[in-house]
């Protein structure tokens, strides 16, 4: 009996690594297939965003968005034809009808899992974008209808970017870079690369966000310095290179400037609330309205903290606390702001 034990486990240890679907080879080998996919999506996807930015993907483009060497990128881009997801026109690769479906539905996925962590979870800023791109891989064209019927059909995502609808075309990154546009002129942002990582996560500890208006104050070889909601902030040009503004013609320096945000109130201050900050979203301003600071509302400054932060605000009756970067994302009038 004791000879037949080693025989049993030899057994056993075959079945747990080949056995059918569940073994640990057939799991490796899925495992395989899926990094495989993914590797085809995301090259798809870097060169329909190239097309709709006006950009020309090459080979160095694109072992550069995907991290691989060149010799890996051009046997992907053979992998690519020999699907007939792409062609290639002077050397230069170009999307298919498959191919083109294929990446438009990636980036729809991404954008849209991005919109649902920012208006429907707690999840932190800074992991919308790694988050969504694992879940652009696995949710199905059906999956991602239904995503896009429970968020109310959204048609950008919380960086700015057009959703696109499932047949049609990709739109480029909204409007021009903050470092191009002309000191003096009042801009909206209307878009935050969230690539590369390193960049993003400086801009988002500034709290710069779609929605924000903004005008340059100074540019230099070296820096950008602007106003923006109620701040001067300043930003190396690299930086600003991945924020996208387009023109305010309707708004004038001054204006910008005069604006009140109820951070920028002193003690025992009382002012009305005109609305809340555009970049204000998800469960940030659906915190904020239950909270009670919703337009026409009195607010008074009841108690700064002695580290400046938070500051306690009389709002219906109740004693709020609120973060700097909270409050200012709360518009009040300067009128009342000074009246008592």
């Amino acid at each position: 009996m004791n000879h037949a034990l080693p025989v049993v486990a030899s057994l056993i240890a075959m079945a747990v690594v080949f056995w059918p679907r569940y073994g640990l080879w057939a799991r490796w080998q899925l495992a395989q297939e899926l990094a495989r996919r993914i590797r085809r999506e995301d090259a798809l996807k870097h060169l329909i965003k190239s097309e709709a930015n006006g950009r020309v993907a090459t080979l160095n483009s694109l072992a550069g968005a995907l991290q691989i060497s060149a010799a890996n990128a051009a046997s992907l881009l053979e992998e690519l034809e020999e699907r007939e997801l792409v062609t290639f026109e002077d050397g230069r690769p170009l999307l298919r009808p498959a191919g083109r479906a294929m990446a438009l539905h990636v980036v729809r996925a991404h954008r849209l899992w991005e919109s649902y962590l920012a208006e429907q979870t707690g999840v932190p800023e800074l992991e919308w974008h790694p988050r969504a791109e694992e879940r652009e891989h696995l949710l199905t064209p059906e999956e991602a209808d239904a995503l896009a019927a429970r968020l109310g059909h959204p048609t950008r995502d919380p960086h700015g970017d057009v959703i696109p609808p499932p047949h049609g075309d990709l739109e480029g990154d909204p409007g021009q870079s903050l470092n191009t546009a002309a000191p003096q002129t009042p801009v909206l942002i209307t878009h935050i690369e969230d690539e590369p990582d390193t960049v993003y996560r400086q801009l988002v500890a500034l709290g710069l966000r779609p929605g924000m208006r903004a005008f340059v104050i100074e540019k230099t070889p070296s820096r950008v310095r602007f106003w923006v909601d109620g701040n001067e902030q300043i930003l190396a040009p690299i930086l600003a290179q991945n924020v996208f503004v387009r023109p305010l013609p309707e708004f004038r320096t001054e204006d910008l400037v005069e604006e009140e945000f109820l951070s920028g109130l002193k003690p025992q201050a009382r002012t009305r609330v005109i609305g809340l900050s555009p970049a204000c979203r998800g469960q940030e301003r659906r915190r904020l309205l239950d909270l009670g600071f919703v337009p026409g509302t009195v607010v008074e400054v009841e108690m700064i903290s002695p580290a400046g932060d938070p500051t306690a605000y009389r709002v219906r009756g109740t004693i709020v606390a609120l973060r700097r970067e909270q409050a200012n994302l709360i518009r009040v009038s300067s009128k009342e702001a000074s009246d008592r």
